[in-house]
């Protein structure tokens, strides 16, 4: 998607964002599907939808600012306000948080 096509996902609803995500996790699952791989060896790498959601609205935060990957600082506030925005991501945010520490070191 071009930068003129972006549009930020920060205004719509939690069910708007969840029904992206579970789209998006449907067509991933697809295609590696359609790829031959077993479902078994995969579906637990996949993230939940929640998860996915957080990723979406990270990356959303992320080309709203040219693109320029945060710093843990700032990995943090954007994360934090996410789940201040919408109360129901808290617990995931928390829990990504936890588990990997700021995301800026990994690639979703």
């Amino acid at each position: 998607m071009s930068e003129s096509q972006f549009l930020p996902r920060g205004q719509a609803s939690l069910e708007v964002l969840r029904a992206e995500a579970h789209q998006e996790l449907d067509t991933i699952v697809e295609e590696r599907l359609l790829a031959g791989e077993d479902p078994w060896a995969f579906m637990e790498q996949l993230p939940t939808v929640d998860e996915l959601v957080v990723y979406l609205l990270r990356a959303d935060a992320i080309n709203a600012n040219d693109g320029r990957r945060p710093s843990a600082t700032r990995e943090y506030r954007v994360l934090r306000q996410i789940a201040l925005e919408h109360p129901a991501l808290t617990t995931t945010v928390w829990r990504l948080l936890d588990e990997h520490g700021p995301l800026t070191r990994q690639y979703w």
